[in-house]
């Protein structure tokens, strides 16, 4: 889009103006930006109200209401503020540019399956959307070289209506592309940008959409395209919809179309992000690229570009796995695999198995990703061991706690999620650039700022909420035929000054939303106290074919609508984005049960935190690390007890303890100016120490510093030179399996002295070179601490008997001799054990 610059002198030149406006609508950095919001607010009050939506409010709005803006001074004044200050952003050197100048890191390539950038794009589903929304939004700040790949989906996720009986009814109304902020990308003589890709029996072509998101851009690709026969133009119809055979044409547009993409678009990535499994097959793609550039065999190529490549897994069960079936692998993937790869369906199905040789076990992705990457982590501390856990079988001689697995938890993008009110606090304790990664001591200022500004905070947010979800539901009621009267019934339900809890999930059986619920009678009396009232504002959706969700949901809707006199609770339907923004601005306690340990992370409750809102969670994912007991509450005694009904008791109860003997007498507990000292004194250090540490700035910095920056050498390293680096780890890999079957432990011995014990392991290596093994000694992690890994000496090579060394170690006697145990492993430079080789042999 070309850029526009503004003069007063040019203030009644309408298409300047409008061409100003045009970029400020199609570049999301609005939906983090309030700066812009007074602008699109003169234009239509009302359409912005509603949607928070810049471009459908450019589009909509009357050539009379445009003209008497255009003629005002001061608005082509602000108009000009904007566009100057969307340059100076453009163009100012980042947090990247001024820590890292010289990097190798030039372009990451981040491949999601969904992208929850702003309600104006609704192709996002939930967390692992907002996950990926909230990185770009970061980057962009940040200054980090990113660049996104995704679909653009015709109905994107389902959208929900809540019928009159209770019930979830799932609808999905058309995206429209010419009223989102995106555009065809279109080549240098002005064609449209297209791609294909072979499906059987036919080919498909994709167009592409750019969506500006800052600094960073995001590509969309889509097979709604005129050339394409009716089945394939609904590959992109819907996200998560359909069966397998869908989701697999999804992937493969993914992975593979979005590598052409880049390579058409000119950009060549040295690191690519996989978030998700969705994204494996770009591993392939990339390799084959790899392979017709330096005409090198496939293992060579795989060997080179997994380097840069980055698996985030998001799954904290094997369900969650996307796993294809080897007829359906064959079906859509057999003929790329011979012709373009030079592999046997075998061999390519081999990467996707726990066992090669078992030719009925289904083609697992996230095992792809898994091996064709050089890094993985999950998305939080608790989860990086329960993926450990998941992805043992891979590696099925080695201790759990080794498995090849870190992690790195999630962050929000708190200026996408802060509400204005909170723009304005953070800024005057903190500065404008406290989200661009320089500034220090965000924790201090925030305890700086009065008891008065806290709670006048907090007081507008829940005010604004209690308006905004009355209109909500008016428009809800009246969607669904309710008489004025009943209407009306519901705005007195809720009450601004009412301590008001909220829950907005998507309603699964795991999450537990139900909890709450459990004991109904006991929680009408919470809610219904006279003295210490509370409300409750719910919101959430269960998939179309998760039948058990939809139940949980009409118990919810049936509490409503039986109890005698409606309780203060409302269950809002639809949950998305812009809903999502105003409960977490509001909201005084955020709620969160999910079932230990299946909540990946959880990010919704960290949108709170800047808000100045309180958790009270099950300890699991991001609040397993974050809670502390002056920072919100908890339930829970961190273990796992799986789904036993009488531990869900067990936490119900402790869950109306919380509310009923520390939560709600905190907040009704009112010194002589009305504020609940307590309270505030738990939000500011909520603020101070949790969200500095919980924001996506922080996120992205771990990912660029431990995980991009590194790859990126990596692949550098072993891609110079066509591969010269892979093709030598190659080699040495195929001389090391002919060699290693002969390793063997002869005797190991062990000495023991006051202080220490000595370890003495005679191994027979064969004609197995000692540089290419570690001999280590090992000893599980005792409670709290960990695992014992130390390297052994050779001390002597038998001159007589080929083969034979001596390794020596000496470790403290403060643990028992038998805790230790010699293994020896392989060793090359440059190899990631047991990432890319998991040969381990034991002292038996």
């Amino acid at each position: 889009m070309s850029k526009t610059t503004l003069t007063p002198e040019s203030a009644y030149t309408s298409p300047h103006c409008i061409a100003a406006l045009t970029e400020l609508a199609m570049d999301l950095r609005w939906s983090w930006n309030h700066r812009s919001d007074a602008l699109w607010r003169r234009l239509d009050p009302q359409l912005w109200a509603l949607t928070h939506h810049p471009s459908e409010v450019l589009q909509t709005v009357t050539r009379e209401k445009l003209a008497t803006a255009l003629a005002d001074p001061k608005f082509v004044r602000e108009l000009d503020r904007l566009i100057a200050a969307k340059r100076t952003a453009e163009e100012a050197p980042g947090w990247f540019q001024k820590t890292h100048p010289h990097s190798p890191l030039t372009c990451v390539a981040y491949f999601c399956l969904e992208f929850m950038l702003s309600e104006a794009l609704p192709i996002y589903s939930g967390g692992l959307g907002n996950v990926a929304d909230d990185q770009l939004k970061a980057a962009s700040d940040l200054g980090v070289p990113v660049v996104g790949v995704g679909l653009l989906y015709q109905h994107g996720y389902f959208r929900q209506v809540i019928d009159r009986d209770g019930s979830q009814q799932a609808i999905y109304p058309y995206n429209d592309p010419a009223q989102m902020p995106i555009r065809l990308v279109r080549q240098d003589d002005g064609e449209l940008l297209r791609l294909k890709i072979v499906l059987p029996g036919d080919v498909v072509w994709l167009r592409i959409w750019q969506v500006q998101v800052g600094r960073v851009k995001l590509y969309l690709l889509d097979t709604n395209d005129a050339a394409n026969a009716p089945v394939h133009r609904g590959i992109t119809s819907e996200l998560y919809g359909g069966g397998s055979e869908l989701r697999l044409m999804q992937e493969m547009l993914l992975g593979l179309g979005g590598w052409r993409l880049l390579a058409a678009l000119g950009l060549k990535p040295t690191v690519c992000h996989l978030n998700e499994g969705h994204a494996a097959f770009v591993v392939l793609e990339r390799a084959r690229s790899f392979m017709k550039e330096n005409d090198v065999s496939f293992a060579v190529a795989l060997a080179a570009t997994r380097a840069g490549n980055i698996f985030t897994t998001h799954t904290a069960v094997t369900s969650g796995f996307d796993l294809f079936s080897p007829a359906l692998m064959e079906q859509y993937l057999g003929w790329y695999v011979r012709e373009r790869l030079g592999l046997s369906m075998p061999e390519l199905l081999a990467l996707g198995r726990r066992n090669p040789d078992d030719a009925n076990e289904p083609f697992n992705m996230a095992y792809l990703a898994l091996r064709g990457s050089g890094a993985v982590n999950g998305v939080s501390r608790l989860h990086g061991r329960v993926s450990r856990h998941l992805f043992a079988p891979l590696f099925p001689r080695w201790p759990e706690t080794e498995v090849p697995i870190a992690h790195i938890t999630n962050g929000v993008h708190m200026p996408t999620w802060d509400s204005a009110e909170a723009d304005a606090l953070w800024t005057e304790a903190c500065g404008k650039d406290r989200w661009l990664g320089t500034a220090t001591h965000l924790d201090a200022d925030i305890r700086r700022v009065t008891d008065e500004r806290i709670w006048a905070l907090r007081q507008v947010g829940r005010s604004t909420l209690i308006d905004y979800v009355r209109n909500r539901l008016s428009r809800q009621m009246s969607a669904n035929g309710a008489e004025p009267d009943e209407i009306a019934r519901t705005q007195k339900i809720l009450k601004p000054e009412v301590l008001t809890l909220g829950f907005a999930r998507r309603f699964a059986t795991y999450k537990r939303p139900n909890l709450l619920l459990r004991d109904p009678a006991r929680l009408l009396r919470i809610l219904t106290n006279p003295e210490h009232p509370v409300q409750l504002i719910l919101a959430g959706k269960a998939h179309p074919a998760d039948r058990a969700g939809q139940a949980l949901i009409r118990e919810w809707t049936n509490f409503i609508h039986t109890s005698e006199g409606p309780p203060p609770v409302v269950f809002i339907a639809d949950y998305d984005m812009l809903l999502a923004e105003h409960l977490v601005q509001g909201v005084d306690v955020w709620i969160n049960t999910p079932r230990r340990p299946w909540e990946a992370c959880g990010t919704s409750g960290m949108k709170v935190l800047v808000n100045g809102g309180l958790n009270l969670s099950e300890i699991d994912g991001w609040w397993a690390e974050a809670y502390m007991p002056d920072v919100g509450w908890a339930i829970g005694d961190g273990q796992e007890h799986g789904e036993d009904p009488d531990w869900d008791a067990a936490e119900a109860d402790a869950l109306y303890e919380r509310l009923e003997q520390e939560v709600i007498p905190e907040f009704y507990a009112r010194d002589d100016g009305g504020i609940p000292e307590a309270w505030v004194a738990r939000v500011r250090e909520s603020m101070a120490r949790l969200t500095p540490r919980f924001s996506a700035t922080r996120t992205v910095r771990e990912y660029t510093e431990q995980l991009y920056l590194p790859a990126a050498a990596a692949y550098r390293a072993r891609a110079e030179n066509h591969g010269a680096e892979a093709q030598r780890l190659i080699a040495w890999r195929k001389e090391w399996l002919s060699k290693r079957t002969s390793i063997c432990f002869d005797e190991v011995v062990i000495e023991t002295s006051a202080n220490q014990h000595a370890i003495v392991a005679n191994v027979f290596l064969g004609d197995t070179s000692p540089t290419t093994v570690r001999v280590e000694l090992y000893a599980d992690a005792l409670k709290g601490g960990v695992a014992v890994r130390q390297e052994m000496t050779l001390k002597r090579t038998d001159g007589v008997v080929s083969g034979n060394h001596t390794y020596e170690t000496t470790v403290p006697s403060d643990r028992l001799a038998t805790d230790y145990t010699a293994r020896i492993m392989p060793h090359c430079i440059g190899l990631s054990v047991p990432l890319e080789d998991d040969w381990i042999l034991w002292q038996k």
